[in-house]
């Protein structure tokens, strides 16, 4: 049996104040070890907000990891820094640094294995534009993305990992897959890692990273391929945040 996981990203929002104040009223909000709970907090609040976390069952982690381990890289952090806070997992390959930032199925692959080098759990980000839905490219987009990592550190390396499937056109637009969009998804990418090892395949998390909100999360949450999620706007607030949470 698969344990659910719930990861918050806050992207770029908030201050250290309000970082605080919401990291304190998630973790008082939660009575249940029923599934895993993390959040990915801005680089700057890692400390103010790793020391809050200490101790509790919310995890921390990172939105982003550098795709080298060290060295003249302005403006990236590494594997190892980010480890001196205790994340425990990092995001890699989110559909707005792969359309914003330049992010290559390439590099995110070497973030990837930057992540597993310092033993934080990466949660790789997969899915499709509307153009490309639209054009049914979403499986061989997905392919795609998946190879890139595969090809570079192996199947076995999944077993370290989280993925989460992204369909681009149902984040920040107001838009949400169906839970049967969702789980027909979930269910290929299960099904791709199957065909190259059952076992991992049974025990991987993959979470729904298009917009749930407490008012979508239980229908998607029941979907035998969705095990849990990436959730962005609402994570900003504790007690949506929670009831996310509380649906599965």
């Amino acid at each position: 049996m698969r344990r659910s996981l719930v990861v918050g990203n806050w992207k770029m929002n908030g201050t250290l104040a309000s970082s605080e104040l919401l990291a304190k009223g998630i973790i008082s909000g939660l009575d249940s070890n029923k599934a895993d709970i993390a959040i990915c907090v801005p680089y700057v609040y890692l400390p103010s907000v790793s020391e809050l976390v200490k101790g509790t069952a919310l995890a921390l982690g990172s939105q982003n990891i550098a795709d080298k381990s060290s060295g003249a890289f302005t403006g990236e952090i590494s594997a190892s820094m980010l480890k001196e806070f205790n994340c425990k997992y990092a995001l890699v390959g989110h559909s707005e640094r792969r359309s914003f930032y330049g992010d290559t199925n390439e590099s995110v692959a070497a973030r990837f294995s930057q992540a597993l080098e310092q033993n934080i759990t990466p949660i790789l980000c997969v899915g499709e534009t509307l153009e490309q839905r639209e054009q049914d490219q979403t499986f061989e987009v997905i392919n795609e993305q998946l190879d890139a990592v595969i090809n570079l550190v192996g199947i076995t390396a999944f077993n370290s990992a989280v993925i989460a499937y992204e369909p681009v056109w149902a984040i920040g637009t107001g838009k949400t897959a169906s839970d049967e969009q969702a789980q027909e998804v979930h269910f290929y990418i299960r099904q791709y890692i199957a065909a190259k090892d059952q076992a991992i395949a049974d025990k991987i998390q993959i979470l729904y990273g298009g917009s749930a909100k407490p008012e979508n999360a239980k229908g998607l949450f029941a979907m035998p391929d969705i095990d849990g999620g990436l959730i962005g706007g609402a994570s900003l607030d504790a007690e949506s945040f929670l009831k996310i949470f509380n649906s599965i």
